[in-house]
């Protein structure tokens, strides 16, 4: 009889043997949830730009224009996040449930603080960040809307991600993954409502996305701290006081150690998007809008890798927590094997349907061409940027997150970056997609080299 994923986590607690069957079965089981959530979030954007895109170029563009930076501080939100639930799975793989939820009380504080503060920045800046991307006039104001709404909105981003990092790494992928599904239909109902219903064009897809991240983040607080057997903090047996919440110095300086490389490599790695764009932006709004719409098209394509790396941060920080280093390798290696393995058909899968999938983003053909182009470049590069992503999961895992980041950011500046401004004014957008897909390559290489080392497994 099979074994639920809730018995084989218990396994990792407990110390017992695991045959290899067993371990792949509980990294796909745990992986499934994760990659279903992945993939309806890449669905969701796509209905998202496919809205934009028929209210015209100039709309779709001035999102392209803010879109890197509004990634960047979801990376930076993400940072906070797993600084604290890394902590927390440790802390159930040593079967030290109190550690966790004290891990769990002070991480509410500190990550609202923390978006409060990325919030405010982006009101400050909202209406110059346009222009100092390259925009043009004609796309500032919607551009500077869009990104001030997003921004304001963080807040909920933030705690919904942090409820459910934590629900992640007590290996409950399920409610996760399907109130994130459940977001997605939210948002283009919302979206729907406010864009075609309420005629707010572009300020009604940012005030859609805000509204569904609202719901979700409501949602995803009261599966963590009213119905978690693990983390949950308002049950009868350990109802804390408001000094309990209080940030201690233990805590938070872990959290920052794992955090802030983490934050340091997205705050970099976004300011290489953003700079990226501004490579992209003299190509002129065709461009922006390929660039922008192929970027959502190939999320496609890599989101199952991060379900897949999602599953092996908890494998890997459980395991470590427990003591099991053999185990935490095997699920390592694991993890990186199907990561690579899926994200190599879905290259595939995009190499030949590249015309289709733009096709549903937009009606406009010179874009459609375009961003068809760079798509097929991109599908080349997809197995190495699996062990990328799948890697740095198991890296995360093991509270090993400097080394990474320090990779990554050379790869980006030195290869990426470097390469695409030499090639845009010679093969425009082809040749910016060219120098990200030799990137992702180097950079898949340079993770695999470390993750083999093992020298990943000394952090923690």
């Amino acid at each position: 009889m099979a074994k639920s994923s809730d018995q084989l986590l218990s396994y990792i607690r407990e110390g017992r043997t695991m045959t290899q069957g067993e371990k792949l079965r509980l990294i796909v089981s745990l992986s499934i949830p994760s990659i279903l959530a992945q993939i309806s979030a890449t669905v969701m954007f796509f209905i998202d730009y496919a809205m934009i895109g028929h209210l015209g170029t100039r709309q779709t563009a001035a999102i392209g224009l803010v879109e890197t930076t509004t990634w960047l501080l979801g990376g930076l939100a993400s940072a906070a996040n797993m600084g604290f639930s890394v902590q927390v799975a440790h802390f159930i793989g040593a079967n030290d449930f109190e550690g966790a939820r004290r891990v769990l009380r002070q991480s509410l504080v500190c990550c609202f603080l923390w978006s409060f503060m990325l919030s405010l920045v982006s009101v400050l800046v909202h209406q110059q960040l346009p222009f100092w991307l390259g925009g043009t006039q004609e796309i500032a104001h919607d551009a500077s809307i869009y990104f001030l709404i997003i921004g304001i909105c963080g807040i909920f981003f933030q705690m919904e991600g942090l409820a459910g990092s934590m629900l992640k790494c007590s290996g409950n992928m399920k409610i996760p993954s399907m109130l994130n599904i459940l977001m997605c239909l939210m948002d283009v109902v919302f979206n729907y409502l406010f864009i075609y219903k309420i005629d707010m064009g572009v300020k009604g897809a940012a005030l859609g996305t805000g509204t569904a991240e609202f719901v979700t983040m409501v949602l995803m607080l009261y599966f963590l701290l009213m119905r978690s057997p693990m983390l949950r903090l308002f049950a009868k047996e350990h109802r804390p006081s408001l000094r309990a919440f209080r940030p201690t110095g233990d805590i938070v300086s872990t959290a920052f150690k794992i955090g802030a490389p983490m934050g340091l490599q997205h705050l970099l790695m976004g300011s290489a998007q953003v700079v990226s764009t501004i490579i992209v932006a003299p190509l002129g709004a065709i461009a922006i809008a390929a660039n922008s719409l192929a970027i959502t098209v190939e999320s496609l394509c890599y989101m199952p890798g991060y379900g897949i790396a999602e599953a092996a941060t908890t494998l890997v920080g459980q395991a470590i927590g427990a003591g099991q280093r053999l185990l935490t390798r095997s699920f390592a290696y694991m993890s990186v094997g199907l990561g690579m393995a899926v994200m190599t058909v879905m290259g595939v899968l995009m190499f030949v349907f590249a015309p289709e999938l733009m096709g549903i983003m937009t009606p406009v053909d010179e874009i459609i061409s375009q961003g068809a182009a760079v798509l097929r470049i991109e599908a080349f590069a997809e197995p190495m940027f699996a062990a990328t992503i799948v890697a740095n999961g198991v890296f995360i895992g093991a509270a090993d997150t400097l080394i990474p980041a320090i990779m990554s950011l050379c790869s980006m500046w030195g290869v990426r970056l470097t390469l695409a401004a030499w090639l845009a004014p010679i093969y425009g957008l082809r040749g910016v997609w060219t120098a990200m897909a030799i990137d992702l390559t180097f950079r898949g290489i340079l993770f695999l080299t470390r993750l083999f080392r093992g020298r990943w497994g000394k952090r923690a």
